[in-house]
């Protein structure tokens, strides 16, 4: 089903699950390329700007977090970009719903959104998801920062559980913002031009915008790299004083298990016959366990 705002010459289609008569429509009535409705038909696109002669399309994702709020996935924005049009379609981000249910509210919005051009309303959506994407990271670092706190938490197994959510919702960010930085570069190189003048200074903004995500998604790529490492050498050192522990325990017992194994053989053993047979196999029993551990506390073991 095609929704349609319009406001003066500035149109915007909006089709959330395309049909195949809403695809033939837009091939008949717009004469964009086979390619374009193809890539439309399908789904997990790579990112991509098409620059024709009368109109770009372009295939852009943006990251989501999943309805428990913990994995985040990716979602595909599908643009038609026109003179005088603007048409997103598909599974689009929810951003692009309620900006569109909010331009159809009010029709006036939509020409105030930059001159009421369609490089203006492109920007607006693209402002708001740069919004919206920017708030999942803050989101993201406060995770990274919380695993900071925690990092010394006894509890291994809540903090391992963080640390791989985390690192995993990191890097498939990372996977987002790469092949589209180079994309993002193109609005302010001059490569898209876009039909409005004086646009430079918007396009540059979006720029930034991302430039800026891509540092904080670098640099939480660092912090939790670098929290994983630290956390690993905290289990290590953990693990490496119980085994510490149960070492001594297993070094002072030994000669103990010894000494109780030989006097209860049946063979006949020094001083095995006398009243305080008991008392001075104990005696030299504990005599042994203080010497080691007088032994192991000279040499800093303990």
């Amino acid at each position: 089903m095609i929704e349609t705002i319009e406001s003066g010459k500035l149109k915007w289609y909006h089709i959330l699950n395309p049909s195949e008569e809403d695809l033939n429509y837009l091939k008949d009535n717009f004469h964009f390329h086979p390619l374009d409705i193809e890539d439309c038909r399908s789904i997990n696109q790579r990112p991509k700007i098409d620059i024709y002669d009368d109109y770009y399309f372009m295939i852009l994702h943006f990251p989501y977090l999943d309805k428990a709020n913990k994995f985040v996935r990716t979602k595909e924005v599908k643009i038609f970009w026109g003179k005088d049009y603007i048409i997103s379609i598909g599974k689009s981000h929810w951003v692009i719903k309620n900006l569109f249910n909010s331009f159809k509210e009010n029709s006036i919005k939509l020409d105030e959104s930059i001159s009421g051009s369609s490089d203006g309303l492109l920007y607006t959506i693209l402002d708001r998801l740069m919004v919206e994407t920017y708030s999942l990271l803050l989101r993201l670092g406060g995770e990274v920062e919380l695993i900071n706190r925690e990092l010394f938490n006894k509890k291994a197994e809540k903090t391992i559980e963080r640390i791989s959510v985390t690192r995993k919702n990191i890097i498939l960010i990372n996977t987002i913002f790469k092949p589209q930085l180079r994309l993002f570069h193109k609005f302010e190189s001059g490569d898209i031009k876009g039909y409005a003048d004086d646009m430079e200074e918007y396009w540059g903004n979006i720029l930034d915008y991302y430039q800026k995500m891509w540092d904080m998604v670098e640099d939480y790529a660092e912090l939790i790299e670098g929290l994983s490492k630290t956390f690993d050498s905290l289990q290590t050192n953990r693990i490496n004083e119980i085994m510490k522990i149960l070492t001594f325990f297993s070094s002072i017992m030994l000669p103990l298990t010894m000494i109780t194994g030989m006097y209860g053989m049946n063979i006949g053993l020094p001083f095995q016959g006398h009243p305080y047979a008991f008392w001075m196999v104990f005696g030299v029993m504990c005599l042994i366990v203080i010497s080691l551990v007088i032994y192991f506390k000279r040499k800093g073991w303990m």
